[in-house]
């Protein structure tokens, strides 16, 4: 996964790298087919806002979190991109599975039984 990190009016230092880097290990356990993940920091007055796009196949998730504190508001904001994205993972699951849910609720023919002349 790789993760674009850009600042609006803050500096992204190491450790605020870091500690969204380990937060999106969070997301990769969840779903392996996240393509590219841009996160976006920015301070406006006394407000941090973090938001993030997901490049998925098949879309995009998009979240984002305001907090007084910058790191309380990235993980807002991840809380709210696990929560899609297992969201967005069983939308995918349960389409493709239709037909294989309908083929095992459908009773099985009875079994050939030697029936007494």
């Amino acid at each position: 996964m790789q993760i674009n990190l850009t600042g609006h009016h803050v500096d992204i230092t190491e450790p605020l790298k870091d500690y969204v880097d380990t937060k999106f290990d969070r997301l990769a356990r969840h779903f392996d087919d996240v393509i590219n993940v841009h996160v976006i920091l920015s301070v406006e007055k006394l407000r941090q806002k973090a938001e993030a796009t997901i490049h998925v196949n098949g879309g995009n998730v998009f979240a984002d979190a305001v907090h007084e504190d910058m790191y309380a508001a990235i993980d807002g904001l991840i809380d709210k991109l696990d929560r899609q994205v297992i969201k967005y993972k069983e939308k995918r699951q349960n389409h493709r599975g239709n037909n294989n849910a309908k083929a095992a609720m459908e009773p099985e023919p009875p079994a050939d039984e030697e029936q007494p002349s």
